[in-house]
């Protein structure tokens, strides 16, 4: 990436000083969650964020519509868990009112889905992702702290009757918990349609236990599965900014795709930005500061004003997330906090 030498000649839109143009806006209607993964939080939780403190649906339609306004094209909700939040059937119509209108896609834990996956088809969702590590009821218990495993198969069910495809799968394997059946859970997946994506686990845990040596690692999930079919790499042409890398699974047309989030991260070609519940803005999922708007958007900030404010968080973004680098530090805020 080659840095643009000044903010005066800045690109319009929402622009970075790498060239990158955020189109993908991923928005965390709120905090909380009905599980307790152990990867993300503790056994009891953890303090959610005051009612207060979050967008109303109209002060989170107001600035998702600027960021459609200003270039982005597909608007994936987050939480914690979205479902969680009761007016969700109603942003998503309000989403789907925007001019242009965005794509519309959610994030899900999938417990609860099976009861309103109808209804936010009908309200404008187009797709949904499910997270689901393990297809193993006892696994899924003990990663979970949840018997919940039941009403996530059916909230899968329920969103591909409600056609809300390609309805994909999140998985994350872990040492020593759930890494011996990565296959297991890819072959359940292809015999019921659903398109698998295994993502490297990264350091967003409540705990900050996360411990690289720990990580199963995209080559890893790439030779099990290859020792029980042929994966054919898509053409890298075809990926785009697309975090995952794509294979056809015997030669096709299921496809299964890995994210090497933090072996191999696809930075350079990001064009992701977010809004949390709290009205933060935040340029990467890594980032250690964000942007206040919720305070200016209640103080009476006009719409240019805002959009100043979200234009200058992008153009802050750092070339890459560091992971890897010695004076790297995990973010304060958790996933649940931040929004996946």
């Amino acid at each position: 990436m080659t840095r643009l030498p000044d903010p005066s000649v800045r690109p319009a839109g929402l622009a970075d000083q790498f060239g990158r143009v955020a189109r993908d806006l991923r928005v965390s209607v709120t905090d909380r969650c009905n599980l307790r993964c152990t990867y993300c939080m503790p056994a009891e939780g953890l303090p959610w964020m005051p009612r207060a403190e979050m967008l109303t649906d109209e002060e989170m339609l107001r600035i998702i519509g600027l960021f459609v306004r200003d270039g982005v094209t597909q608007v994936r909700l987050t939480g914690g868990e979205p479902l969680l939040r009761r007016s969700l059937v109603d942003l998503v119509a309000g989403i789907a009112a925007l001019e242009p209108r965005p794509k519309i896609a959610m994030t899900t834990n999938g417990v609860g889905l099976e009861r309103v996956a109808r209804g936010l088809k009908e309200a404008g969702l187009d797709r949904v992702n499910v997270s689901l590590d393990t297809i193993d009821s006892q696994t899924f218990t003990q990663l979970t702290r949840r018997d919940r495993l039941a009403d996530v198969e059916a909230g899968l069910r329920a969103a591909s009757d409600a056609g809300l495809t390609p309805v994909k799968v999140n998985a994350v394997a872990m040492r020593g918990i759930n890494d011996d059946s990565v296959a297991d859970v890819l072959a359940w997946c292809l015999e019921r349609g659903y398109e698998l994506r295994f993502i490297e686990q990264m350091p967003l845990d409540a705990q900050h236990a996360w411990d690289r040596s720990d990580m199963i690692t995209a080559d890893e999930i790439r030779s099990q599965l290859s020792d029980r079919w042929e994966l054919t790499p898509l053409p890298a042409a075809d990926r785009g900014s697309a975090p995952a890398e794509r294979f056809l699974v015997d030669g096709g047309p299921a496809t299964v795709g890995i994210i090497a989030s933090v072996s191999a991260p696809f930075c350079a070609a990001c064009d992701r930005t977010r809004l949390t519940a709290d009205g933060q803005v935040r340029n990467c999922l890594f980032s250690n500061t964000e942007t206040d708007l919720r305070g200016p958007l209640r103080e009476g900030a006009t719409d240019e004003e805002l959009l100043a404010l979200m234009r200058g968080e992008m153009w802050r973004k750092r070339r890459g997330h560091g992971i890897g680098d010695p004076d790297f530090v995990q973010p304060d805020r958790p996933m649940s906090a931040i929004g996946g």
